[in-house]
């Protein structure tokens, strides 16, 4: 008698009513999700527009390696080291500037033209390379990342 029991229990179907309802909590969410992104909303990262903001700062380096793992950071202008990141800091800095290094690799362009760094009206820090038109937006990785940059733009000599 066990064995008709669960064999009866077996034919029985799935009940409908939360089948229906989970299919319809699904559609809500899927509906919701496309809505919301849709109505008024700005794309995070978008940049505002040109005629918005203009630079305040900008200054043009080079990053040189040296010998003991350092990079010195110079002044395209005037040539002077205002910086040197030490063997094994200033990584953001470091990746940031590895993969500038790799475009340019790939692109068959020599290290010796230098980047533009600029500080915008809107608070916003870029790295630009002007040899391959490659931009990279350092805000959009933390206040903390792109004033690792942005300390580039205050000094002047190679004193803190």
């Amino acid at each position: 008698m066990g064995d008709v029991a669960n064999g009866d229990q077996a034919r029985r179907p799935f009940p409908l009513g939360p089948l229906l309802g989970a299919a319809a909590l699904l559609a809500f969410v899927l509906i919701a999700v496309g809505v919301s992104r849709g109505v008024g909303t700005v794309p995070t990262g978008a940049p505002p527009a040109p005629e918005a903001v203009a630079a305040v700062a900008a200054r043009d380096l080079k990053f040189v390696d040296r010998p003991d793992g350092g990079v010195a950071v110079v002044d395209a202008a005037s040539g002077r080291d205002i910086d040197t990141l030490a063997a094994g800091q200033d990584n953001f800095i470091r990746g940031t500037l590895r993969g500038f290094a790799r475009e340019r690799r790939r692109q068959d362009i020599g290290i010796d033209l230098p980047f533009r760094l600029t500080r915008w009206t809107d608070g916003r820090l870029s790295l630009d390379d002007p040899a391959t038109g490659r931009h990279v937006e350092l805000s959009a990785f933390g206040v903390t990342n792109a004033e690792a940059f942005g300390r580039f733009l205050e000094r002047r000599d190679g004193t803190r």
